[in-house]
This record gives structure tokens, sequence and C-alpha cells, in this order.
């Protein structure tokens, strides 16, 4: 998550200092064009725009550093040394003249010309990098050469496999290239169809935390489009908003987050209100504060993972339901010539890459946003009074003391985490993504769910018999900083 956290904040600043050097504004604030204050603008947007062209390498040391066991710094740095190595190698294959790769999209990366493989080649070094370091990083070897083992010798480890690996690629690329190809092509060409597919999928896959999957592919492979060689729609968005007439980048956004703003700014917050009024009276004050934090996480942030646990179990209909209604929302934004890029779908990035982009077509989102919000009402308000159904709010943690300071108080939720996951001997490792703690257990059946819901956990899923994911929204940085902090005594 970390190289889309870093365009989603890159991605703001483009979008401001892009809608900022249109001509229509221009026309309207002359003095933007002229002196000091087009020097700063212009700087702002080159300087923004540049994390894009680096998403391949930020992939590989972003996931070697995330997947790393131990050590992670380490691996972050063998992660950027593979993925150099990489492309050299691929490079003197290329150059080589062993066979003919003019077929191949050629381009160049960190200077080096050589495959284009987009995000896909920072990702695949990003994995054999930790594969190695976590193999290898504590190996030993004899007095006379102990100097080049252990941490030392995952370096060398991963530039040898990723050399390899990159004198192979070109080999096997173009087939591979062709069927992706081929892939985004077919889904392109089901239009409108397709567009609900994806959004459908997006929304089902929440449960399980490969939406950021499914989106990764298509905001940096050929599956979410190509233009002038760049892969990916959220790539071509971003590199070309302030190159090209917006209406061009059309075919890329409809994969982006205007599909999504009709829900999330519209839909869930008043599928929130119909939980909290169709609500028992005695639960009505906990499950107030509950969906107030829910519906200003989605509405502002667009993570919508707190509204979205508080009924995916206990009412699973309306969460397919709500699933459906997404990719809906994608379509019509598609058919309707909606043009909102970037990743969120909450309010800041509706008025950055909407409103204040000319001829965004930004109010198609209000106009079926305010549909959106009296049919999920009347929806959820209808089904789980029709069911009696109403969501469970954790009873609070009465051993909590209103005088501690907040470092005492992340401590001690810190504690009550630990305890809920089995405890200290019982975590392998602790991870988060952008709201849920992740966590590698050895034994599940240790888990105390009762103990995690004090904690404010909004849900709990279990992928696996050894991995755990419990949902937290927004405050989950904290909360796994805390952990790992108290977890180091």
């Amino acid at each position: 998550m970390m190289p889309i956290a870093a365009l989603a904040a890159c991605g703001i600043v483009l979008g401001l200092t892009s809608a900022l050097m249109k001509a229509q504004v221009l026309e309207v604030l002359p003095f933007l064009a002229t002196g000091i204050p087009y020097f700063i603008i212009s700087t702002l947007n080159k300087v923004s725009n540049i994390v894009f062209t680096l998403l391949p390498v930020l992939f590989s040391i972003s996931i070697a550093m995330g997947l790393a066991k131990e050590d992670k710094e380490v691996a972050a740095f063998a992660g950027f040394l593979g993925y150099y190595a990489f492309l050299v190698a691929s490079q003197c294959t290329i150059q080589s003249g062993f066979m003919d790769f003019s077929a191949l999209n050629i381009a160049s990366t960190l200077g080096v010309e050589t495959v284009n493989m987009g995000a896909l080649g920072g990702i695949i070094s990003g994995l054999v990098t930790t594969w190695l370091h976590n193999k290898y990083h504590k190996i030993q070897f004899p007095a006379a050469i102990a100097f080049y083992g252990g941490k030392r010798f995952v370096a060398l480890a991963v530039i040898m496999s990723m050399a390899v690996i990159g004198l192979v690629i070109p080999l096997i690329w173009e087939p591979i290239s062709v069927g992706i190809n081929g892939l985004g092509d077919l889904i392109h060409a089901a239009g409108a169809f397709g567009v609900f597919i994806f959004g459908t999928l997006e929304r089902l896959l929440i449960p399980t935390g490969l939406h950021h999957v499914l989106n990764s592919l298509f905001r940096t492979t050929p599956l979410g489009g190509v233009y002038d060689g760049v892969e990916g729609c959220l790539n071509v968005f971003l590199q070309y908003i302030d190159k090209v007439p917006l209406s061009e980048l059309q075919p890329f956004t409809q994969f982006l987050g205007q599909g999504k703003m009709p829900f999330m700014m519209f839909g869930l917050p008043a599928a929130a209100l119909a939980i909290y009024r169709t609500s028992p009276a005695d639960k009505k004050g906990k499950v107030k504060a509950l969906m107030i934090a829910g519906v200003a996480a989605s509405f502002v942030s667009g993570i919508t993972e707190p509204l979205e646990f508080s009924f995916m179990f206990i009412a699973p209909v309306l969460f397919v339901f709500h699933s459906i209604m997404g990719g809906i929302s994608f379509m019509l934004m598609s058919i309707l010539g909606v043009i909102i890029g970037n990743t969120g779908g909450g309010i800041i990035d509706f008025f950055i890459w909407g409103v204040f982009q000319p001829e965004s077509n930004w109010y198609w989102v209000i106009i079926v946003g305010i549909f959106y919000a009296f049919i999920y009402y009347f929806v959820f308000s209808w089904y789980l009074s029709r069911k009696n159904i109403s969501i469970d709010v954790a009873e609070d943690d009465e051993s909590s003391d209103s005088s501690m300071s907040l470092d005492e108080k992340q401590r001690q939720t810190a504690a009550l985490v630990i305890e809920g996951l089995g405890g200290f001997e019982n975590i392998v490792t602790v991870n988060n993504c952008i709201s849920r703690l992740r966590v590698d257990l050895k034994d599940m059946s240790l888990v105390k769910e009762d103990i995690l819901k004090k904690t404010g956990s909004m849900g709990i899923v279990k992928p696996s018999e050894t991995h755990i994911q419990v949902i937290y929204g927004p405050k989950v940085e904290s909360v796994a900083d805390a952990v790992r902090e108290v977890m180091k005594y």
C-alpha cells in the first residue's frame, strides 16, 4: 500500500497544480501565468509527478520491506539493488542481438533503456527479495568469509538472482504481454458491462482484502489501458492530466475513484443513518458513535471498511446489494461521461479531481448520489426492520482510566490487542494496510474475538489458519505501531 499512498498524496498536489495551470483558470486568474506564482505552481507540478515514473522501484522496495519478517530496512535496500540489477540485465539481453526484440515495449526506467513491465517488474523483484531475505538473512559462513554472511549475503543473492531473471525476462515477456493486453482489450470491448463487472468485484473482494490486488492490476498494468506507451489507468491519468484534453482520459478514469463516489459520499452515509434509526433504543448511543466515525472515514477519505464491516456479517444480503450497487455506480459514471481520476472516492478527491477540473462532468456524481442516498436508506431500513437485525457494538473497556495520557492509552489498547491475538508467543508478525491490522499467528484457536472487539475492532477476517485481519479503519496505523512497540519489550 505504500506506493499507492504515495501516489494519492502526490496526486493531490498534482491535481491542484494541474487545475491552476488550465487555460480556463488562467483566463480568470492571469497573474498565475507569470513570474513567481507560475514558477511555484509548475515546480510543484513537476516534483509531484516524479513518483509516477518511480512506481516500479517503489513497489520493489515496499514489498520487500513489508513482507520481510525481520531487518526490514535491509530487505528494502536489497529490493532496490535487485530491481536495478534486473533492469540492467534485461538491457544487456535486448542489446545482445541474440534475437529481434523490436516487438517489445522498450522504455527508459531509472536511466536504463529496457523492457517496460510497469509495476509488475517491481512486484517480481520485491517478492524474490522477500523470499531470499527471509531465507538467508541469518546465514553464517566460515571465519575466512564470515564478513559476507547474514545481511550482506542477502544483497549479493538478490543482485545475482534478479540479474538472472532480468536476462531471461525479455525472452518470455512478449507472449505474456500479448496475453495481458488481450485481456485488457476484452474488458474495454465489453464497454459499460465490463466496468460494471469490475466495480462489483471491487466491492465483493473487500472481505478478503484482495480488492487491493484487483485495483493494482488495473491501475498499473495494461488491464487498465495503455496510452502512448504508458500502462495502467492510474499511471495514464496522472501522467497526462496536464498534457492532453480531459476527454481523452475518460476510458481510464472509469476504473478509478469516480465510480466509488456516489456510494462512498451518499449511499453508505444513508445506510449508516438507516442502521442507526433501526437500532434498539438501548443501543442507539453506541451505534451513533460508530456510524459517525464510519461516515467520516467514508465521506472524507474514501475508507469504507468501518461501515461495511458493521453490516457485512450480520446482513450479508445487504453487502451483496451494496456490491452490485457499486458496480452500477462505476457503470453509470462511465456512461454519463464523468472524468474524475485518482484512487479515492471521498470529498477530497471529488473537489480536486472533479470540481476543480473543467469539463470533468462532476455534477453527475451529486445527481446520481442523491438517488443512491434514497435507495440505500430505504433498502437498509426495510431489510433491517423486516429481519429485526441490529448491529452489535462492543462494550466499553471500563478498565480504561480517563486520566491516562494518549501514549498510555495506546499501550493499554496494544496490550489488549496482543491478549486478543493469543499473547506474545502466539504472534509471528504484525503488519497493516490502510485499514486492517494483518497478523500471522501460530495458533488461531487462541484468538479471543471478544477482547479484540473491546479495542475498537469493526470486524475480523481469517483468510487462513495462520493469518488474521482485524479491521480498525483509518486509525489502524497507530494501533499497529503501538502493538509493535509493546512487543519489543
